[in-house]
């Protein structure tokens, strides 16, 4: 509930701690009476907002059901969006004051400063009156709303109860027969040490289901020795060590252990004797339940560990925990398939009926709700249950399935379920969660993306040694740990590249943000109905482009309008000029053909994303963006960036080319601009992709020790060797990009030799001057790389496999394209154990591939197009036990003659693709 007023502590504490500001701010105040202050009523009112923050992280989220505390912290809120304004507003201005000379220019320009500073003197003064205020409120509602201590114990007491959704029967269960089986095996397996067992996903995923159905079938194999404990996010481990003692006790007739006996107030210590004293000497089996913390098993774990025959069974929606398991111990739930979610679906909204069989009139209908679902157990058994208690018709059915979002939102049973995953984030990542909701339906985010949108809108600061981009990359993969996000894509150093969100995770995330004026998506885009407050919208288009062109949005601080049409340029200068505070533009794949030039008077704006669309240039206004850190305008028509640009000297990413015309599209697909003049001015720059090859590149690009991603084309043997050596001597270096001027020149590779040990990724485009690989880069930081690709180099009869396996065993991917080798490739036995995947394409020379037993053992994808000789089946790429893909096009004219399909299917059954 606090993440608005932790981004505006953070930004108070920054500007607080900027010797420049006070500096100025302090002979500014020689001049002005009520601006002399504001460094200290600033101060005080960090302290205020701190205080409201402990008071709302003690109150938590049940007590938000009184409608008198909710209107508190929504005031709370409020409050600290207009002091982040205000903030932003103030360190803007004394830092400008400061780049101008306070001192040179006060005679010029004073009375401009002195009229701004008063204004936000007079604004802190309302800010002040606006804590009096909600202070005084939280006095009368405090004596009057008797808060529970803790919402989780109460969530958790709710679920103990019986609160929740009921579980699903054993005739109702679906999808459940192969993970149930596995469970079973790995609990029947004649083990005498204890075993661990885990069973993770994210809410709603019918992880408890699954285990109690596992649980009650096999308990009878652990008579007077099995127990099933909830654990969940507020547990005290004396409470569950408790709990386990009482229900593994030999008899009810029993007397009870002694630390349970009346007036006994029992220890760690006690109760962990107690339970190894009846467990000794028998097979048990454990249940701990929803699992939040690995502590939580830790500190209860001597209390069974290394007794013969013990099995914990642990549900948990986090990775850490799940990892407490070994590896063939750790069940990961993964979404329905359609015919399961359907079934499942039918068993709940026709449990009257005898066979639970869907009406043909409804079929359809059903249909979209369960597709609507994804799969989700929870959400499936809701809303079968929803609609198991309206009327069988069409009509009935099409007004719930209209409303099915709201509907979802406000069933209790998905809602308890994911909010605890959702209040259990710290601050700073429950911001990063809300932002994702702002991306449409089913899309899927790329790592670097929202890497830099976080970092962008404060959500990820400097901790340590660790950069901001560090910390939300650790904040992305918590998200991932804890089954908030899913993974799409991993890359070749098996980070995330892609993940996306669940649709009703995502429901949940947008009713969220909407309640807390944190964001919004609307995919109509219609603007003239969007709150005129809102601080971050997201649309997939724009509409009312002539009737809102004079709608303003004076909280606004992002824009995100992902494939928008060409209208959206009227809109778009219509947010320019009224929304002063923004921060972050992403335009990306939208129509927009044009950039307006007010986009200089947004002076808080950290982030422009243009990629894929149709801008020509950029005005020069764009230097006077000096918070300017990302700018994106990949694949876009821009030939050059304005001389300007190096003045930005907070710029990190900046990622430019275009596509390459019809003469230059053979050799390349995308094309880099010019790099500015003084491009060295980048200090903070990490990312540099693509500029073109000057004459005086080498040396400005020696002033830049913080590149990690470079790419560079239009290189020519002329420059090639000066370059090459300053690549070299790059400390952070981890992505280079290497393109010739055209698939004629040849250049050397003597003097590239990389001193970095992050380098993993490498892309060769041009010839090799000496027609060989047998080069540094490969023969010193082989083992280094993990990403090669490879064209247009001419290897006369060398078999580039063989050598590459040799130099280069950790390679993931590796693709060679146009390049001139020897006939007959062979991959050996044993070679490339990591490599994921392969692809060989327009090699002219290659008649013959050779898989040996063992070769490539990991390989998931293998993609072999336009070998206009290869004319028979690789050899012994039947023995690819691992392979995923397989993709064979554009071959010799005759292959198809040499090449039994049905016969290939066969022997590649385990192949789901296969493209021939």
């Amino acid at each position: 509930m606090a993440e608005a007023i932790l981004l505006a502590v953070s930004k108070i504490g920054t500007v607080l701690l900027n010797e420049a500001v006070l500096a100025v701010i302090d002979k500014l105040s020689r001049k002005v009476d009520n601006v002399k202050e504001l460094p200290a009523k600033i101060k005080r009112i960090d302290t205020e907002l701190k205080t409201m923050n402990d008071v709302i992280e003690h109150l938590g989220t049940t007590q938000l059901s009184n409608k008198i505390i909710k209107g508190w912290v929504g005031n709370v809120r409020k409050l600290a969006y207009h002091v982040e304004d205000v903030v932003d507003k103030y360190s803007y201005e004394a830092l400008k004051l400061k780049d101008e000379g306070f001192l040179n220019r006060y005679i010029f320009r004073g009375s401009r400063h002195i009229k701004v500073f008063s204004k936000i003197a007079e604004e802190v003064v309302e800010l002040e009156e606006e804590i009096r205020q909600v202070k005084g409120l939280r006095d009368y509602w405090s004596d009057t709303a008797q808060p529970i201590n803790n919402e989780h114990a109460e969530i958790d007491r709710q679920r103990c109860g019986g609160c929740f959704p009921e579980r699903v029967s054993d005739k109702d269960l679906v999808g459940i027969d192969g993970n149930r089986s596995k469970l079973t095996e790995w609990l029947t397996t004649n083990e005498n040490e204890s075993r661990v067992i885990t069973v993770s996903g994210m809410g709603g995923l019918g992880k408890t289901t699954l285990v109690k159905n596992v649980y009650d079938r096999e308990k009878t194999n652990f008579p007077n020795a099995h127990a099933w404990v909830v654990v969940s996010r507020a547990y005290d481990v004396v409470d569950l060590l408790k709990t386990l003692l009482t229900k593994i006790q030999h008899t009810e007739e029993s007397p009870p252990p002694s630390p349970l006996r009346a007036g006994a107030k029992p220890d760690v210590y006690e109760l962990t004797e107690a339970i190894k004293k009846i467990l000794q000497d028998r097979k048990c089996l454990i249940v701990l339940d929803d699992v939040w913390d690995k502590e939580a098993y830790t500190q209860m774990s001597s209390a069974f560990q290394g007794l013969q025959g013990c099995h914990v069974m642990i549900t948990t929606r986090k990775e850490d925990v799940a990892a407490l398991a070994p590896v063939g111990r750790r069940l990961i739930l993964q979404p329905l398939g359609g015919v399961e979610s359907f079934k499942l679906f039918c068993s709940r909204a026709f449990h009257n009926s005898l066979d639970h069989k869907c009406p043909p009139e409804l079929e359809a209908v059903a249909t979209a709700v369960v597709e609507r679902c994804r799969g989700l157990p929870l959400a499936i058994v809701s809303s079968g249950s929803l609609l198991s208690t309206k009327q069988p018709t069409e009509h009935a059915w099409n007004q719930v399935y209209n409303h099915l979002q709201s509907e979802l939102r406000g069933n209790n049973h998905v809602q308890a379920i994911l909010n605890l995953s959702y209040h259990d984030l710290p601050g700073d990542l429950r911001n990063c969660f809300l932002y994702c909701s702002l991306f449409r339906e089913d899309y899927e985010m790329s790592r670097e993306s929202l890497v830099r949108l976080w970092v962008a809108e404060g959500f990820a600061m400097k901790k340590d040694s660790s950069t901001p981009e560090e910390v939300a990359e650790g904040n992305l993969m918590e998200l991932i740990g804890r089954n908030m996000l899913e993974v799409v894509e991993r890359d070749e150093l098996l980070r995330v590249s892609k993940c996306k969100m669940h649709d009703i995770v995502r429901d949940l995330a947008l009713a969220v943000a909407k309640e807390e004026r944190f964001g919004s998506a609307n995919d109509q885009g219609e603007m003239m109905l969007m709150d005129k407050e809102v601080r971050r919208f997201s649309t997939r288009c724009w509409r009312d482009s002539n009737t809102a062109a004079g709608v303003e949005f004076p909280r606004l601080r992002t824009v995100i309008s992902l494939a928008a049409d060409s209208s959206s340029t009227n809109m778009i200068s219509s947010v320019f000029s009224g929304s002063s505070y923004l921060t972050v533009l992403e335009l990306q794949d939208s129509g927009i053909n044009q950039v307006p030039a007010s986009i200089g008077n947004l002076f808080n704006l950290r982030y422009i994303g243009l990629r894929r669309t149709r801008v020509q240039s950029l005005p020069d206004t764009i230097e006077k963006l000096s918070n300017l850190e990302t700018l994106d305008v990949k694949q876009t028509k821009i030939e050059k960036l304005p001389p300007g640009i190096v003045k930005v000297e907070k710029l990190r990413h900046l990622l430019a080319d275009r596509f390459a015309d019809e003469k230059q599209a053979e050799f390349r697909y995308f094309v880099g601009v010019e790099a500015p003049k003084m491009v060295s001015n980048f200090k903070e720059l990490q990312t540099l992709e693509t500029v073109h090859a000057s004459k005086d590149l080498s040396l400005e690009l020696k002033n830049m020790s913080k590149l990690q991603t470079v790419w560079i084309d239009d290189i020519n043997a002329s420059n090639c060797d000066d370059l090459f050596k300053t690549l070299s001597a790059m400390p952070l270096l981890s992505s280079l990009l290497l393109c010739a001027c055209d698939e004629k020149e040849t250049l050397s590779f003597q003097a590239l030799k990389p001193i970095s040990k992050r380098l993993h990724r490498l892309i060769i485009r041009g010839g090799w001057a000496d027609g060989t690989l047998k080069c540094p880069i490969f023969q010193g930081h082989g083992k280094n790389i993990k990403y090669l690709a490879l064209s247009w180099c001419n290897l006369g009869n060398e078999d580039p496999l063989q050598l590459l396996a040799f130099h280069l065993p950790a390679l993931t991917y590796l693709s060679l394209n146009r390049v001139s080798s020897a006939g007959t490739l062979v991959l050996s036995a044993g070679c490339f154990c990591q490599l994921k995947t392969l692809v060989l394409r327009r090699m002219p020379n290659v008649k013959q591939l050779e898989f040996e037993e063992g070769a490539i053992p990991c390989v998931e994808g293998i993609y072999v197009m336009s070998l206009s000789e290869l004319s028979m089946v690789p050899h012994g790429i039947e023995s690819l036990g691992s392979l995923k893909k397989l993709w064979m096009l554009d071959l010799h004219k005759d292959f198809k003659a040499d090449w039994d399909l049905n016969q290939m299917k066969y022997k590649m059954e385990h192949v789901p693709e296969l493209r021939a």
